[in-house]
């Protein structure tokens, strides 16, 4: 199979998952699959949304985080994870405007990317995008919805116990996609800094509501942890 047709069948696979398209016809799924290539991004590398804005993006493999910085301090807010099947950017999408975030990969990131300006055809040539598009937003709305709430209502225990908590495989209760993340990436989750985030996850091992190794952290005490996120 030469690299093209490698590059659709994968684009086919991954878009037929992503909530995006996987409701559409499938007799027009190979034709979009078709106009999307393959692009890699080895671990660190970092992008702006204006150095992106021509294009739309779909994660195969990896995580990538979309952040801002305060070009005064350094300090950095991520706004979301992305991971396998999220697409962006979905604001370009959408409104033509320019808007400052930053892109990072975590790790590798395999990712399908399209024209921007090919998917707006979509979008208009398939109605139904339109409401797939939509319970997407709502979600990262609400993400960002929860993140204010949390931020003025919630000390920093409470809310890193919720960021915990938020990431926990519902079926496996295994800590997932954060639970390799340096102090201070997650610190840029919550608002807060590495040595506060450092200190108040000291405090949950010596609770014994979390296991903490090299690069790997384990909920031990469910119970406890949701007490803390719970502010008792």
């Amino acid at each position: 199979m030469n690299l093209k047709g490698a590059a659709s069948e994968l684009g086919l696979k991954t878009i037929t998952n992503t909530i995006l398209f996987k409701d559409l016809d499938k007799d027009f799924l190979p034709e979009i699959a078709s106009q999307f290539i393959i692009e890699k991004w080895p671990a660190h590398t970092c992008s702006s949304c204006h150095q992106l804005r021509h294009k739309f993006h779909i994660i195969i493999s990896g995580r990538l985080k979309v952040f801002k910085t305060d070009q005064k301090t350094g300090r950095e807010f991520t706004l979301f994870l992305l991971g396998k099947h999220d697409f962006f950017d979905v604001i370009t999408l959408i409104e033509e405007c320019s808007h400052k975030l930053y892109y990072e990969s975590l790790e590798d990131v395999k990712m399908l990317s399209t024209p921007i300006l090919i998917v707006r055809r979509w979008l208009k040539q398939y109605p139904m995008l339109n409401q797939r598009l939509l319970p997407y937003l709502g979600k990262q709305l609400l993400s960002i919805e929860e993140y204010a709430v949390n931020h003025t209502l919630l000390e920093i225990p409470a809310r890193l116990a919720r960021l915990i908590l938020k990431n926990i495989n519902q079926e496996s209760k295994k800590l997932e996609f954060i639970n390799d993340l340096s102090n201070e990436e997650i610190a840029n989750l919550i608002g807060s800094t590495r040595a506060v985030v450092n200190r108040h996850f000291q405090e949950f091992k010596n609770e014994g509501i979390l296991k903490l190794g090299r690069k790997k952290m384990e909920v031990i005490n469910l119970t406890l942890l949701i007490k803390k996120a719970t502010n008792q």
